[in-house]
């Protein structure tokens, strides 16, 4: 053969075998990626080909599918009482990807998870009909919640002690997430959803976390009778009063002036919320003993799933004295959500023990059959002794009956509890928050609630917002709700 001619065959086999690679490596790589685009435009076409499955709350459908006029995009979706479960769903948009527990089972909603496949499926290729998913709320305890929030700038959850079910996940001012559903009217919904100064998309009850104030004085509490610091809640303190904090001559001054806080014991200084004990008693034990209690209720945690990734509640590190201090009474750079405070109040109310919150009980197949239940994949952990819990129960009841939190009592329960008014803002110029952070007990039927509140923002006005007179009864009105 020529050399010209074998130099040109063998060139152009190379082209061939290049053009073969590329061809593969689109088919089977570049393909995928394509495919997964949220701008193919195919996926969305398929997504929205027929109706999704559906979030269950109490054996009933909160969501639905509806046939679309005039679009590719055959159904959209709905949402029935969209603004009270809206941070629970989330939203499951033809324009935006979906968010909430619409985002996390998204596969699963709308029949492309493997686990809905069966042998014929998989040999036609064809997508499977869609699940469902059961959630844990109690439509009492999430109306309850919505209600007595009331518009009002705030967050809300509400948990089983024992059981680690999520009751109720509520946040104010919320949204109807059907405005975002419809690919030809979503994008005027978001930009006047997103410049709302409320900001309504923002879910203050797993999402936001803001200074604790006065609630966190529990997580205090707990290393101190853990470490022997004091023996019981009923231990006289070392805490002069006015307190100095160390490196510092600024005062750590109580609300209330008249308040029996010097060297109070811990009972005493949780109902009347003395400032001068929890920031002397987090000096005395050091940041790295509080942070150490603060991560075993679950702050510090960037993983905290329920399924819905809660934003991380934070002790922070790095403090002097003088900020550790303010640490102890829940202010200087300590945040939490109002889930992260209901889990302290849970572990408390349940001897001490965690049980890891969750908000879906199951998962299930178009024909009910359950994929995953949760509800036996729940992790428990020991939080604090079962002591250190029958005492700071004891001394949050303290709380409600002769304390800060009287607007939480309820007749033919047991309840503790521990108000937070936080302040923020530069020189504490901006109005409080407002937390209630709390646990009841029927003494009828055995059941059990922890909640937590937190009011970012009222009408009331600055020297009138505290957490019994704004949270307690959000709360009280969700743990009526939840012991019926």
């Amino acid at each position: 053969m020529n050399k010209t001619i074998r130099r040109a065959s063998v060139f152009a086999l190379l082209l061939v075998l290049a053009l073969l690679a590329r061809a593969t490596w689109v088919q089977f790589y570049d393909g995928k990626a394509l495919a997964d685009d949220n701008d193919n435009r195919r996926n969305a076409i398929q997504t929205y080909s027929r109706p999704l499955g559906n979030i269950i709350v109490a054996g009933n459908a909160i969501t639905g599918s509806t046939r679309t006029k005039g679009s590719d995009l055959a159904y959209k979706r709905t949402y029935t009482d969209g603004a009270l479960y809206a941070s629970v769903t989330g939203y499951a948009s033809q324009a935006y990807a979906p968010t909430q527990l619409e985002g996390i089972y998204h596969d699963l909603l709308n029949g492309t998870d493997n686990r809905l496949k069966t042998v014929m499926d998989t040999l036609t290729g064809e997508r499977a009909d869609p699940g469902d998913v059961l959630t844990t709320i109690d439509p009492d305890v999430q109306k309850a919640g919505y209600r007595a929030l009331d518009g009002k700038k705030g967050g809300a959850v509400a948990i089983d002690p024992k059981t680690g079910r999520i009751l109720a996940v509520v946040s104010t001012p919320s949204y109807d997430p059907s405005a975002l559903t419809d690919a030809n009217t979503a994008g005027a919904a978001w930009k006047r959803l997103n410049a709302d100064k409320d900001k309504p998309l923002t879910n203050r009850a797993l999402r936001q976390p803001l200074p604790p104030g006065s609630t966190f004085k529990l997580v205090v509490a707990a290393a101190a009778l853990e470490d022997g610091l004091y023996k019981n809640v009923d231990d006289p303190t070392d805490s002069p009063d006015p307190y100095t904090p160390p490196g510092t001559t600024h005062v750590l001054e109580n609300e209330n002036k008249s308040a029996p806080c010097r060297n109070a014991s811990i009972r005493v200084a949780l109902q009347y919320s003395c400032n001068n004990v929890f920031g002397h008693m987090a000096v005395q034990l050091g940041q790295d003993k509080v942070r150490a209690m603060a991560e075993k209720f679950g702050f510090d945690d960037d993983r905290q799933d329920v399924p819905v990734r809660a934003y991380a509640s934070v002790y922070p590190s790095g403090m002097d004295k003088a900020q550790t201090a303010l640490s102890g009474i829940g202010q200087f750079d300590v945040t939490a959500t109002p889930l992260q405070m209901a889990m302290v109040s849970a572990a408390i109310a349940n001897g001490g023990k965690l049980v890891s919150p969750h908000m879906v009980s199951q998962i299930t197949d178009s024909g009910g059959d359950v994929l995953q239940n949760y509800d036996d994949d729940t992790d428990t952990r020991q939080i604090v002794s079962a002591s250190t819990a029958e005492q700071l129960q004891s001394a949050m009841e303290t709380v409600v009956k002769d304390g800060t939190g009287t607007n939480a009592l309820i007749d033919g329960a047991t309840v503790g509890g521990k108000t937070g008014t936080a302040q923020h803002g530069e020189n504490n110029s901006k109005t409080p928050y407002a937390w209630f952070t709390s646990f009841a007990k029927s003494e009828t039927n055995g059941k059990e609630v922890a909640v937590a509140v937190m009011v970012e923002q009222s009408d009331a006005a600055r020297s009138e917002v505290s957490g019994n007179g704004l949270a307690a009864p959000v709360a009280k009105a969700m743990m009526q709700a939840a012991l019926k």
